[in-house]
């Protein structure tokens, strides 16, 4: 207590005036603090779907039919790493490739429709 009272007539202010100084001084950082987590969380939320709901769609077609051979971070797991596949593959092979199954990979032409494939297709095909 004696380095506070120490502050306290250092500052010129008593302890009830250092008090509300100190209070209001955290609050501020703690509000800062919360408004600095926030705007980082829409700016992931953004960057996710900086291309419309066309894209948070297909990313969600992904987690939905995909993860589970190809992992959250497209490296693969079962099936092959899909990280920079559209530097390999071209928009019509990778829907040809949904369509159709590959290589141990199942057909998904009776279970998406004709636009999620293709909506799939162009997600991935991004991925350069």
């Amino acid at each position: 207590m004696t380095n506070v009272n120490s502050l306290s007539v250092i500052l010129g202010v008593g302890w009830n005036a250092l008090k509300a100084k100190l209070t209001s001084s955290l609050i501020v950082v703690i509000v800062l603090l919360v408004t600095a987590c926030s705007k980082e969380t829409d700016n992931q939320v953004k960057s996710e779907t900086m291309n419309g709901p066309a894209d948070a769609n297909a990313a969600a077609l992904y987690k939905k039919q995909c993860i589970s051979c190809h992992a959250a971070d497209l490296s693969g797991k079962v099936g092959p790493d899909l990280r920079g596949i559209g530097a390999t593959r071209t928009e019509e092979e990778l829907v040809e490739i949904i369509q159709d199954g590959s290589k141990g990979m199942p057909a998904f032409q009776k279970i998406l429709s004709v636009e999620e494939i293709e909506a799939l297709a162009q997600w991935l095909s991004t991925n350069k």
